[in-house]
């Protein structure tokens, strides 16, 4: 009896164990690892507490930067002759732009010629006056109108040298040609001389205008409704058809208080380096305003998620072996960025590459 006992109790003992063993490997029929050779081609990633960003997207045009522009106006009358540049062109200071022949300045090299006379005729008179007074055959009053005389003839002088020097001064000749030069150095921005053209006296337009486009600045227009996302400072990142591959990065400098009549918008003002000269004025752009906000919430690439049965899920790393399914609710998502209203804490490691086949795999395991 008591050896049967003992023989029950051993029994009893070997189906504990082999229960355990079919427990044992029952559970490890259904982990999923990541083996040594799958190491290399996944990607794993952390979950970051971030700043929500809330980009806007807006449509532009590239101007020039108007701070460092030169609009160069005739100095006077007359017929273009010549225009030695075209839009486009790199102009260096005191280049010739323009040759214009002007009656008004050949009028003025006409009086200038006769008031030299005057001067010269009233400066012997003078002479003649002080020496007679001198020598009391003429009286003081003679004397003082011929001093009165010669200094209204300097005066007339005068006013026809400084009429000549704001016309162009040395650009000038006595037959009335004279050339407009480039004041500073650039490209040719805007054109409005034609050969052939008459320039009036009344004319308020520049005939050229010189830019250095070392900067330029992108217009863009923000809808009344999204006014309250735009502040001076922000980021923006513009793109343009003509290179859309690159990236170009600005600051938010100046924004309208006034909205357009015509179309209801409000513009900004984008400062932006021009590395290379790329950016042309006139070109069209997209604009995507960063707007970094105070709230904060765990973010994840966007990529790192599978979506099923309407229901976003990631999946957890802890360690080779251990390896879960975690659904996340999505708060937002800007650009390759989601954040996250539940589902993962700062600090999670989640697989963000070929997570799909372990997703899987896990499905299948459960």
């Amino acid at each position: 009896m008591k050896y049967a006992s003992i023989y029950l109790l051993m029994i009893g003992f070997s189906l504990f164990a082999s229960c355990k063993e079919a427990e044992k490997k029952a559970e490890e029929s259904k982990t999923v690892c990541v083996s040594d050779s799958m190491q290399s081609r996944i990607t794993l990633d952390t979950a970051k507490l971030s700043n929500i960003s809330n980009q806007l997207q807006l449509s532009g045009e590239v101007g020039f930067d108007e701070n460092k522009v030169v609009k160069v106006f005739p100095f006077s009358s007359g017929q273009v002759m010549e225009v030695k540049v075209s839009i486009g062109d790199k102009v260096n200071a005191g280049q010739v732009l323009a040759i214009i022949k002007s009656a008004d300045i050949a009028g003025n090299y006409s009086d200038l010629k006769t008031t030299g006379s005057d001067v010269a005729i009233a400066k012997r008179q003078l002479e003649n006056s002080k020496l007679l007074f001198e020598k009391g055959i003429s009286s003081e009053k003679d004397y003082e109108e011929a001093k009165e005389n010669y200094q209204k003839a300097l005066s007339a002088n005068q006013k026809i040298q400084d009429a000549l020097r704001i016309n162009g001064g040395g650009n000038t000749s006595a037959n009335g040609v004279y050339t407009i030069k480039a004041p500073m150095g650039g490209f040719i921005v805007d054109k409005k001389a034609n050969a052939g053209n008459f320039i009036r006296q009344d004319n308020t337009e520049s005939l050229f205008t010189i830019s250095d486009l070392k900067d330029v600045w992108v217009w863009a227009n923000v809808f009344e409704t999204d006014i309250s996302k735009i502040h001076e400072g922000y980021t923006a990142i513009i793109k343009t058809l003509a290179y859309p591959d690159k990236i170009f990065k600005g600051k938010i400098d100046k924004v309208s208080e006034v909205l357009s009549p015509d179309n209801k918008v409000m513009r900004i003002r984008i400062n932006l380096p021009n590395d290379g000269l790329m950016l042309k004025p006139e070109m069209f752009t997209n604009v995507l305003i960063e707007n970094t906000e105070q709230l904060k919430a765990v973010s994840i690439p966007s990529d790192a998620m599978v979506f099923e049965n309407g229901k976003n899920y990631v999946v957890l790393y802890k360690s080779k072996c251990d390896l879960k399914l975690q659904e996340v609710q999505v708060l937002k998502t800007e650009e390759k960025r989601s954040y996250l209203s539940s589902g993962l804490n700062a600090g999670d490691i989640i697989i963000s590459k070929n997570q799909i086949l372990f997703y899987n795999a896990i499905l299948e395991k459960q």
